[in-house]
């Protein structure tokens, strides 16, 4: 039996996993929770113990240690949600991302509503020029390789972007727009 195993995670031990994990990933305050609860469990399962009323009781102690290494890594400002979720908006919205995607993967992220809806309103571009670099990548409205294009194909593209996010106004004004505009305003968006 492994006595590292064998002793439940501490504060120190889940403090430097935080740290590690922080190193190398840009995380959030839920996300950060959630990998140190994978690893209580992780310790949980592997624990031999004769009692698990006992590992049970000392892997919710750890969780609520883990919730303070959190809280703290935050107050140091090691954890920023506004931080992430600006660096996020602004990453997805030049891979052609709309606001509806963009506020759905901060909200699965663990990105409060108002800390997402601060990023979309001082970082996100507007949504024709994301809508834009969305055709550009799917070969569709100015970027298509045909220059005519039979009705029913209007309708499908116009399908992509909905499924993708985009209101139908500015799913509509990206279809419709010269291909140089629209190369000019991805290029700004991109740069």
């Amino acid at each position: 039996m492994n006595l590292a195993s064998a002793m439940p995670p501490d504060q120190r031990t889940l403090h430097e996993a935080a740290l590690r994990h922080l190193a190398r990933y840009a995380a959030t305050a839920a996300g950060l929770t959630a990998v140190l609860d994978r690893r209580i469990a992780r310790w949980a399962a592997s624990a031999e113990t004769a009692d698990p009323d006992a590992t049970a009781a000392a892997a919710a102690e750890a969780r609520r240690i883990a919730r303070l290494v959190v809280a703290r890594l935050a107050e140091a400002g090691a954890v920023d949600d506004a931080g992430f979720a600006a660096m996020r908006v602004r990453r997805l919205a030049r891979a052609g991302r709309s606001r509806r995607a963009v506020a759905a993967h901060l909200a699965a992220r663990g990105i409060g509503a108002e800390t997402a809806q601060a990023a979309l309103a001082e970082t996100a571009p507007d949504e024709l020029a994301a809508a834009l670099v969305h055709a550009r990548r799917r070969r569709i409205g100015p970027f298509r390789a045909a220059a005519s294009i039979e009705p029913d194909g209007r309708r499908r593209e116009l399908a992509m972007l909905a499924r993708a996010g985009f209101p139908r106004d500015v799913a509509e004004r990206a279809l419709a727009m010269p291909a140089d505009a629209a190369a000019a305003i991805v290029a700004r968006l991109t740069r």
